[in-house]
């Protein structure tokens, strides 16, 4: 008799939830889409580009939020009011139509149905696929803190200038500018490597969280500050060959490195480099592993 009971409530439960997931599709499905095409396609704004990393992110907490599903489904029923505000919000944001305010909508809403339906131990247990959805959402943020990147590119300006004369080239370097043999190249935000900074920073910790190990504050720090020298040395390089193939003249090895295929590869290698770092590590700090089969065991258990 008690199972009888219970089949109606699960069926009622899952068809809430499908109807949850369909009025998400409804509404963020196109916004999504044009974020993949711009991205894939680099037809997106250059400040909207700085989210690329969302192509993976995306998938990945997808992919968290389905192997927490059980752990989902025995929480308690209970809603947070801070769920329903975030939830009327969204609309508010949504509702008006700026493409600012829509993406913010985004996160938002997602963290306001996890309040509203099990309350702060949902919040707990999703934070981390929603922090992924957060960081990979586009917003204006990029924009605003490039007017405090001219010290970062200053330094990888004078750094790219300092490796060229030492290869006997004739450089000068005045400010965030070069001039090799007379040809003049900028080291615009862009060039500094802001974005592939965020994207190294967001790959750490999808490779942290993926072995287990971002509850190793040591590991964690260790990656992250690897992970950023690595992205100022690679822009570094890269700068170095751009001015080097736009002052001698080689403007299809300029266009291949810079906006073509060349640059995609030399981003990927980059982050290849913060993979080898997360090995590196690891094979240093015995305690990682034991986490790492402690958190592995805790997962398949549930």
């Amino acid at each position: 008799m008690l199972a009888k009971q219970k089949f109606p409530l699960v069926r009622e439960q899952n068809l809430f939830t499908i109807l949850i997931i369909v009025l998400l599709g409804v509404l963020y499905a196109p916004i999504l889409l044009h974020w993949y095409d711009g991205w894939l396609n680099k037809s997106i704004s250059t400040e909207h580009e700085y989210f690329s990393h969302g192509l993976i992110g995306f998938p990945y907490a997808a992919y968290i939020c389905w192997m927490q599903r059980k752990k989902w489904r025995r929480l308690e029923n209970r809603s947070h009011p801070i769920g329903g505000f975030l939830l009327l919000l969204a609309a508010v944001f949504y509702s008006t139509g700026s493409a600012e305010f829509v993406n913010l909508s985004f996160p938002m809403i997602l963290t306001g149905i996890c309040l509203w339906l099990k309350g702060l131990p949902a919040l707990r247990l999703q934070k981390f696929p929603l922090l992924l959805i957060l960081l990979a959402t586009p917003n204006s943020v990029p924009y605003l803190i490039t007017p405090y990147t001219l010290p970062l590119q200053m330094f990888i300006a004078g750094a790219a200038g300092f490796l060229l004369m030492q290869l006997g080239f004739n450089v000068t370097v005045d400010g965030i500018y070069l001039a090799v043999d007379g040809k003049l190249v900028e080291v615009a935000p862009y060039c500094a490597g802001l974005k592939m900074l965020f994207t190294s920073l967001y790959v750490s910790l999808l490779l942290l969280h993926w072995t287990g190990n971002l509850s190793n504050r040591k590991k964690t720090n260790l990656l992250l500050i690897g992970a950023v020298v690595i992205s100022i040395v690679a822009n570094i390089i890269r700068n170095t060959l751009l001015s080097f193939f736009h002052g001698r003249g080689y403007d299809q090895l300029f266009k291949w490195l810079h906006d073509g295929m060349g640059g995609d590869l030399y981003s990927t290698a980059m982050l290849g480099a913060i993979v080898l770092l997360l090995n590196f590590l690891g094979r240093f700090d015995p305690v990682i592993e034991s986490e790492k089969s402690e958190s592995l065991s805790k997962t398949q258990e549930s």
